[in-house]
């Protein structure tokens, strides 16, 4: 496939995703720059992510958007892993146990990471500079900020964003 079709098909996916989320010109160097903790109480790399495409997700258990978004998240997950879709959802949380409750509870099955006191620096770092969440970045291969979007996404904006992630 010519790069000019990749280029149309992933516009067309992005036309969709845009029309509630803002062109976020600029590289996710620092969300690659940091370590979290996962839901195993171990550091994350977040350098591990890079060169894969990603949905990535700030939540909080305590967000009744980010409760709504996550069934659509994990749907988005099943339909692209297969093509290298990454979703990692970002907790601004402190307790391992409490978030592993959650994500069985909600069937959770993509990656999720621990912010702990790096939640609001690391949005803001992204230009969340209100820290609201939910707070979902599409990042391609090159580790490029498609796009990124305050506050939830339906089924329909997430599965643009899957799709214009892994062109």
């Amino acid at each position: 496939m010519s790069s000019l079709a990749s280029a149309l098909r992933r516009g067309a996916a992005l036309a969709l995703l845009l029309t509630a989320a803002t062109v976020q010109a600029a590289a996710a160097d620092p969300l690659f720059a940091v370590k979290l903790t996962g839901t195993d109480d171990k550091p994350v790399a977040l350098e591990s992510f890079r060169g894969k495409p990603l949905i990535v997700n700030f939540w909080a258990r305590w967000c009744g958007p980010c409760r709504k978004e996550i069934p659509e998240l994990v749907q988005v997950q099943d339909k692209y892993r297969k093509a290298g879709l990454v979703v990692l959802g970002i907790g601004l949380e402190d307790k391992a146990e409490s978030v592993r409750d959650f994500m069985k509870a909600y069937d959770v099955n993509y990656t999720v990471l621990l912010a702990r006191d790096q939640g609001i620096p690391l949005m803001q770092a992204l230009g969340n500079v209100r820290a609201g969440l939910p707070f979902t970045m599409i990042i391609d291969r090159r580790g490029e900020i498609l796009a990124t979007k305050l506050g939830a996404m339906n089924r329909e904006q997430l599965e643009a964003a899957g799709k214009a992630a892994i062109q």
